[in-house]
């Protein structure tokens, strides 16, 4: 008897259905299969997930705030048209930050506020 006559031997006797005898020998699986384990444990390790993407998500505030804030200090302060006397050149920068760094300050303890 030929390969092909085997099997549709086979195929006949399980009623032409080759599925049914494939999926016998398969073990029984409940709901995804087994894939994602314990629902509690998924949901457990689904919520750390949440929580550590928070955190980062916080962190990357936190760094674009203060980057910011630099952004936003050195950018003002070149701006700034120099001229005169070393004195009078000083207190045109000390004017220029006094306006600034509140600025500046409240960015970065806003990004310092977010990270507790």
């Amino acid at each position: 008897m030929r390969r092909r006559d085997v099997l549709a031997a086979r195929s006949a006797a399980d009623g032409g259905c080759v599925s049914r005898r494939l999926l016998g020998s398969m073990p029984s699986m409940e709901g995804f299969g087994g894939l994602f384990g314990d629902p509690d444990d998924l949901q457990r390790r689904m919520a750390e997930f949440a929580d550590q993407m928070q955190g980062a998500q916080k962190l990357a505030w936190a760094d674009n705030a203060i980057k910011l804030a630099v952004d936003l200090t050195v950018a003002a302060v070149n701006r700034v048209n120099i001229q005169g006397t070393t004195e009078e050149q000083a207190q045109q920068i000390r004017s220029v930050m006094a306006v600034v760094f509140p600025e500046a300050v409240t960015l970065v303890r806003e990004a310092r506020s977010g990270l507790q």
